[in-house]
């Protein structure tokens, strides 16, 4: 996912050199949106790992 967001990211810098504002404004909000969505599930996934506890049998 992140690796989405990245090639969003390079699209939309591309586009915007190249001087077409509406793809490069387009390519960087999905960029973001995707970037936004793979920060919430890995720090969910975080979460969950470190509340799920890693008690050995004593």
């Amino acid at each position: 996912m992140l690796y989405y967001a990245l090639v969003f990211l390079v699209i939309a810098l591309v586009a915007g050199f190249l001087g077409f504002g509406g793809v490069a404004f387009a390519a960087a909000g999905i960029a973001k949106i995707i970037f936004y969505i793979f920060l919430a599930v890995f720090l969910i996934s975080l979460i969950m790992h470190f509340a799920r506890g890693t008690s050995r049998g004593v």
